[in-house]
């Protein structure tokens, strides 16, 4: 048994001291370390396009170095079980598609009442007969039932205007008065005019005041004379009694 070993590991031992063996060896040993070192430099790049984390890409290539060039195989597939799926650039463009999406299906335009599609030029539905928008009554253009003012010519709709009527009579009472109120000027008071009927009803009340003297010493003249030897005793009935 020992002549048949002996032969067999003088000639293995020969193969292995052959100088293209130790080279080959010598080569193949620093290919795997050089796919070492290459496997945990390409974790870190790799784990900085898949996470916001500054610390994982450290964590991950620090992982693959301590398997050893021997087994960082087994680092590598272990690693690509537990890696986050997509990377950043993948997550964002995926987002932008969503977001452009939506604003495609934002973008048209569908009745608040019936839910189907309508025109932007549209001012009723012709389905549900929801009014959809209006018409300014300054400029003609069509605005939004929720607008507060018209955006093309800055009608106001909250504001009410004073009536016809009142401002044509304003000019007129300034015209008779011949002033022109300022804005900021206090209101002034009206001087009031006394009418015919109140001079009219002074006139009567005077006249009537001056005729009632004339009609007492009137009704003194008609009375009874009355001797002068001394005054007669007076009467209720009387209707003028001596002084």
């Amino acid at each position: 048994m020992d002549q048949i070993l002996k032969p067999i590991g003088d000639s293995l031992g020969s193969f292995f001291e052959s100088d293209i063996v130790q080279f080959g060896l010598r080569a193949i040993g620093i290919y795997l370390v050089i796919l070492w070192l290459a496997t945990a430099y390409w974790a870190f790049r790799d784990m900085q396009q898949r996470s916001d984390n500054a610390i994982l890409p450290y964590l991950a290539a620090a992982f693959i170095i301590l398997f050893t060039p021997l087994f960082f195989v087994f680092a590598y597939w272990f690693y690509k079980i537990v890696r986050p799926h997509e990377k950043i650039g993948e997550v964002w463009e995926r987002n932008l598609a969503e977001e452009a999406l939506l604003a495609e299906v934002e973008s048209v335009h569908h009745c608040p009442g019936c839910e189907r599609r309508i025109d932007d030029e549209w001012i009723i539905c012709p389905s549900c007969r929801t009014r959809l928008k209006r018409v300014c009554p300054n400029c003609s253009r069509l605005v939004g039932m929720d607008w507060s003012l018209c955006a093309w010519c800055g009608k106001d709709f909250e504001r009410r205007e004073a009536p016809v009527a009142a401002m044509a009579a304003l000019p007129a009472s300034r015209e008779t008065t011949g002033q022109i109120e300022s804005p900021g000027a206090p209101a002034t008071v009206p001087t009031v005019t006394p009418s015919a009927a109140s001079t009219k009803s002074s006139a009567s009340s005077a006249k009537a005041t001056e005729t009632r003297p004339s009609t007492s010493s009137s009704v003194r003249s008609s009375g009874p004379v009355r001797p002068a030897t001394g005054p007669l005793p007076t009467t209720p009935q009387d209707p003028l009694p001596e002084r």
